[in-house]
């Protein structure tokens, strides 16, 4: 399983990425994780956007979404032909509301291009991934996923605040992509974000091999946010997330 950076920006694109997206490959499969504000142009540095077999959405706020409008034009209205529909996993309400988003007229004006499925409980196949959902403590429905494929394990928290059922779901992943919104600070508003320190805490207690921070917000100093993980007394390597950053899981 290969995963590519391609967008790890958090809450709204920064100077030198855009809002979340992820390529995770396996087996000539490819599979979008997150298609945020930004990332669709910085998807064709790396891969086709007529190349996607499926996309994985963790929850419908505009850095995890909101690029799903423009790939739906360009699968869809290419002079070359019309792409392939695909199947998009999200939350319950993702094709009314990517509809609502790109001004169509209809609820499911996006079906021409995608086949919008409600994410499964308990473990689902796409492709030659094995996938677990979890919910996560978000001020809208939100989601943590475990992917699976060739026995190595790619655990990516989505947008959380501190959560048990993460660390479970990240039990001894090899690749833990963990948001690290926040930097230590008082009062900090609960079951919105987690920081860099609690992304450290949370591999941890995961026994995850390898810890990537993600979803880094433009106004922090990302070093600081990694100084903060590497103080958390995680063991093993840590580094910051960054666009074309390859994994080899």
């Amino acid at each position: 399983m290969r995963v590519t950076v391609i967008g790890c920006s958090g809450s709204f694109p920064g100077p030198e990425s855009p809002a979340s997206c992820y390529l995770v490959e396996a087996d000539g499969f490819a599979m979008l994780l997150e298609l945020g504000s930004g990332a669709l142009g910085v998807l064709q540095r790396f891969h086709s956007p007529y190349e996607i077999d499926a996309v994985l959405l963790s929850h419908l706020h505009p850095d995890h979404c909101m690029d799903m409008c423009g790939f739906y034009v360009a699968r869809n209205y290419n002079p070359d032909g019309r792409s392939p529909r695909i199947p998009v996993y999200g939350p319950a309400d993702t094709g009314r509301q990517m509809s609502r988003a790109y001004g169509l007229p209809s609820d499911d004006g996006m079906d021409e291009a995608f086949e919008f499925r409600p994410l499964p409980g308990g473990a689902w196949e796409i492709g030659p991934f094995t996938v677990t959902a979890v919910q996560t403590p978000h001020p809208v429905e939100a989601y943590a996923f475990r992917i699976e494929a060739g026995g190595r394990v790619l655990a990516y928290s989505g947008d959380t605040g501190e959560s048990a059922d993460l660390v479970e779901l990240a039990r001894g992943a090899d690749l833990f992509l963990c948001e690290a919104s926040f930097l230590d600070a008082p009062n900090l508003p609960p079951d919105l974000h987690l920081t860099a320190r609690e992304a450290g805490e949370h591999a941890t207690r995961a026994g995850a091999g390898r810890l990537v921070l993600t979803h880094l917000v433009p106004w922090n100093d990302a070093n600081d946010s990694l100084a903060e993980a590497k103080a958390s007394g995680f063991g093993g390597p840590i580094e910051l997330a960054h666009v074309g950053a390859t994994y080899d899981v």
